[in-house]
Order: C-alpha cells, then sequence, then structure tokens
C-alpha cells in the first residue's frame, strides 16, 4: 500500500515502430528510458533482450519535437508527458572502415588529379615562344575612354549651349524639355530596389519618397526611413514642382517682353535667359558624394576634400577611389571639366555626324549630357531613350573606329 501511495504518476505512452506495428506502454514518470526500450524491446522483438547489443542498436525519439531521448534520463527528465507518442527506431551501423589497398588507391587518384606546381609549368611551357601580356594596359585603355568620353561630352555642351542659343525658340524649347525630365525622373523608380525595402517591412509610398530623395541608393534610402520613421510628415508628398514654375514663368515673361520693338534687347535678354537656366541645370545635376564612402575613406586617414574628389573621379565607387587616393590620381578633378581637343580629328568625325548634328539642336540631347557628366551610371538611360540614344551611339561608333586606326 505505501508503495501505491508514494508511487510516480503513470504515464500512457503510444509507440510505435518504422515497420508498422503500434502498442500501448503504461510506465510511471520515474522509469528510465533505457528501461522503457527494454520493456519496447521485449514487446516487439522477441528474445531481444538475450543480445545486450540489440538494446544499444536501437534509440526512442519523442515524435512531436523529433527528439532522441538519453537512456540514463527518466520519462519525467525528458520531459515525457501523458499520451505522447514515441518511435522505437533501429540505429544505422556504422561505416565500415575503409581497407587499406582502397586509401591508397584513393591517394593515387586525388594524386593524378592534383594540378600541375609551377615547375611543371614551366617545364611544360619551355619550349613556347614567351607572350607578355600587361593586364594594366587594359585597364588603363578603359580609364582612357572614360576620361576621353567625359572630355567629348564637355565640349559637345559648348557646342549645343551654342546651337541653341541661336534658336528663337530656345527658351520654350528648355522649359519643355526641362519639364519632361522632370517628369520622368519623378516617375522613373528602380523597381529591385523598392522591392528590397518593401520586403524589409517599409510601406510602398514611404519607400518611393526615401528612393527619390536619395538617388535611387538603397541604403541611403533605408537610413532615411529609419531616421524618419517618428517623423510626422514622412508621409507627406514631395514639394511640386512650384519652385521650377517660378523660372519659367519668368522666363515667359521674358520672352513676352522680348516682343518689344527693340529686337537687340530680345536677343540680349533671351541670352540672359538661356544662361541662367544652363546654370539651373548644372547645379540640378550637382555631384554629391556617397556619405558613407565618405566616412569610410575619411577613416584611412584622406582628407575630406581629397575623398570627395577620388569619389568624384570615380563615380562614386568607393574601391576605386580609393585606389585612385593610393596610386597617381589621374585623372584629377580638374581634368573632368576640360573638353576634347576641338581641332583633333576625333571631335571633327563626331560634328561631322549628320545624327550628332540633328541632335545637337535638340535641348533634351543638352539635359542627357550634363545628366552623364554627373551621373555615368545613367548612361544606358540615355542609350536607351529613342531622342537621345542615337546620338550617343554614333559617338560610340566614331570613338572606337577611330581608336582602332
Amino acid at each position: 500500500q505505501e508503495e501505491k501511495i508514494f508511487a510516480g504518476k503513470v504515464l500512457r505512452l503510444h509507440v510505435c515502430t518504422m515497420e508498422g506495428a503500434e502498442w500501448l506502454e503504461e510506465v510511471p514518470e520515474d522509469t528510465t528510458v533505457e528501461k522503457l526500450k527494454e520493456r519496447c524491446l521485449k514487446h516487439c522483438v522477441p528474445g531481444s533482450l538475450e543480445d545486450p547489443k540489440t538494446v544499444t542498436h536501437h534509440k526512442l525519439i519523442h515524435a512531436t519535437s523529433e527528439k532522441v531521448l538519453t537512456d540514463t534520463k527518466t520519462v519525467l527528465e525528458e520531459n515525457i508527458q501523458d499520451r505522447d507518442v514515441l518511435l522505437l527506431v533501429k540505429k544505422r551501423a556504422p561505416a565500415l572502415l575503409p581497407k587499406m589497398a582502397d586509401v591508397v588507391a584513393e591517394e593515387k587518384r586525388k594524386q593524378e588529379q592534383k594540378a600541375p606546381d609551377k615547375d611543371a609549368i614551366l617545364k611544360a611551357t619551355a619550349n613556347l615562344p614567351a607572350r607578355s601580356v600587361d593586364r594594366s594596359v587594359s585597364h588603363h585603355n578603359m580609364r582612357d575612354f572614360q576620361t576621353e568620353l567625359r572630355k567629348i561630352l564637355v565640349s559637345l555642351i559648348e557646342v549645343a549651349q551654342k546651337l541653341l542659343a541661336l534658336n528663337p525658340d530656345a527658351v520654350e524649347l528648355f522649359k519643355k524639355a526641362n519639364a519632361m525630365l522632370d517628369e520622368d525622373e519623378e516617375d522613373r523608380v528602380d523597381e529591385i530596389a523598392l522591392r528590397q525595402l518593401t520586403e524589409m517591412g517599409f510601406p510602398e509610398s514611404r519607400a518611393v519618397k526615401a528612393l527619390r530623395l536619395n538617388h535611387m541608393s538603397v541604403t541611403q534610402a533605408m537610413e532615411w526611413l529609419i531616421e524618419h520613421a517618428d517623423d510626422p510628415a514622412v508621409d507627406a508628398p514631395l514639394p511640386g514642382q512650384a519652385p521650377a514654375e517660378a523660372p519659367a514663368e519668368g522666363a515667359a515673361s521674358s520672352a513676352e517682353a522680348a516682343a518689344g520693338p527693340s529686337s537687340e534687347e530680345s536677343g540680349e535678354e533671351a541670352k540672359d535667359e538661356l544662361t541662367e537656366i544652363f546654370k539651373k541645370i548644372r547645379r540640378k545635376r550637382e555631384f554629391r558624394p556617397d556619405p558613407r564612402a565618405v566616412i569610410a575613406l575619411m577613416e584611412m586617414g584622406f582628407d575630406e576634400k581629397e575623398v570627395v574628389d577620388a569619389l568624384r573621379v570615380n563615380n562614386n565607387q568607393q574601391n576605386a577611389a580609393c585606389e585612385w587616393l593610393l596610386g597617381d590620381r589621374k585623372p584629377s578633378p580638374e581634368d573632368l571639366d576640360k573638353g576634347i581637343d576641338t581641332n583633333s580629328p576625333l571631335f571633327q568625325a563626331i560634328l561631322e555626324n549628320p545624327v550628332v548634328q540633328l541632335g545637337l539642336t535638340n535641348p533634351k540631347t543638352l539635359l542627357a549630357f550634363e545628366d552623364m557628366l554627373e551621373n555615368p551610371l545613367n548612361s544606358t538611360q540615355w542609350m536607351n531613350d529613342p531622342e537621345t540614344g542615337p546620338v550617343m551611339l554614333q559617338i560610340s561608333r566614331i570613338f572606337q573606329t577611330l581608336n582602332r586606326t
């Protein structure tokens, strides 16, 4: 009677085997897992206890948690509850140790497949003619191409400005082209960047606003979203084009004033207005260094002005900017504002191309050139544009053709 009074709680456990057998086992909660396993084996494997290895070759698994039960622990310690399901499984036989002959054969096979060392390569190629390829030349040529293309754009911008200044409708054309460009930029959103931010849990409208404010940079947009998470005006729409419309109205009034009797005054006013428009475009395309890259490079010991110059020369690419700072620092920031020699065969060939000549009379081409100067990564966008794409294609073809000769 004392044993019944002080006995532990009896649990009813449902036991299954891989062969499909199943039954109920009633055990006190202080029973060890090893004892429970012996009872299960006695139930499903006749004569199993005659071989002591049979117990060690099996294991009990808790079906819900998929945990292998430890033999030395009790049912209570393993946190097994009433009506839990246990699975009796036979352990896999340990892998047999490989024979010595097999080990030797495997090592021999690996040695045969091993790549040749430097001496073997020199011996095999001793009779081949020597050819030296300077990999730095190709990198230097690519850098020269980027520098030369920038010089071409600088000179073409000057030519386009002069041509457009001769057009009596230049001011109106620029207002339309600039408005069209602003509308395209406002509607264009990088879908991949937007998806990355929305997958982080940011609302789509807020993510779009952050990307537009940070030039489609996911990292900077994410930082902006975190900084302005508690800002009550975070979901307010971006400012409209009111500031941009003010000069347009001024331009219209200037155009009306230009309709006065004095043609010289009209020409001077239009010229001044175009100059202001060109300056405005320049300010709009002003280079903005990546703040994270600036901090990272300044932590290396470089001066802030040097870092900004390096990022401007290398299009905000941190690794390239670091190489520029550690190298010969060519091209210099001053070189970015220099144009190509207007008497060079390359520039003359570009100007003589009919497609380029027609494109230079289009204000959108000038806007494209300005954009590519400060944002070279936008070149693909302008190459795909139906108005500016043919011009860029002709410039690229002429440059490549003259470089081959």
